[in-house]
């Protein structure tokens, strides 16, 4: 599945002291600096246009166009008010087709796990994983297929298919498993230990 991009309106910032900053805020936009690029470019854009990229589980690209000139970009870095939870400052960082990137890519559990339909949890132990590619290749999704998981087994890093892609993760790091519920444990005893991998 290929990587969405969300256009985000920005403006042009002159004056860049801790003044200014605060009356941006109170106007509810958002400080930003653009990196990656040429030069470093100052940047200010509305809280609400922010929503959409935060504010949800998946990976994203952003087409920032600041005053007409369109930058693609990643979100790179967020600041929120530890009390308030409001977002004070964002980094985006500029990317290029011939520059690979990393991203931190959310994971999704596909199929129907045999221990499930055995009795047994699913647990996810890696919401996100962080992924290094060129931007044509990353994924918007890391796709975990659970189907062939039995009862307390587990899937790990080293176990998902990558294609053009690294996932900057130990290769034993596990992603999802397959708990045993109490009740079901005392009768599945003998078997665990016969399947255990």
């Amino acid at each position: 599945m290929h990587m969405k991009t969300i256009e985000i309106l920005g403006y042009k910032r002159a004056n860049l002291g801790k003044v200014e900053s605060k009356k941006l805020r109170i106007d509810a936009q958002v400080p930003g600096v653009l990196y990656g690029g040429t030069d470093q470019v100052h940047f200010s854009v509305p809280m609400v246009f922010l929503r959409d990229l935060v504010y949800t589980p998946h990976a994203h690209f952003v087409d920032l166009n600041i005053e007409g000139s369109v930058y693609r970009c990643i979100l790179q870095e967020i600041q929120f008010h530890p009390v308030s939870e409001m977002i004070l400052h964002v980094d985006f960082l500029q990317i290029f087709d011939d520059k690979k990137i990393k991203m931190e890519i959310p994971t999704a559990c596909t199929g129907k796990a045999k221990g499930v339909e055995k009795g047994g949890v699913l647990s996810k132990k890696q919401r996100k994983l962080v992924v290094f590619a060129y931007p044509k290749d990353m994924p918007s999704v890391l796709d975990i297929d659970v189907s062939e998981l039995d009862l307390g087994h587990i899937v790990r890093v080293h176990q998902i298919p990558t294609k053009h892609y690294t996932i900057l993760a130990l290769p034993n790091t596990p992603i999802a498993s397959i708990e045993i519920p109490r009740a079901l444990r005392s009768a599945t005893s003998k078997e665990e230990k016969k399947g255990k991998k």
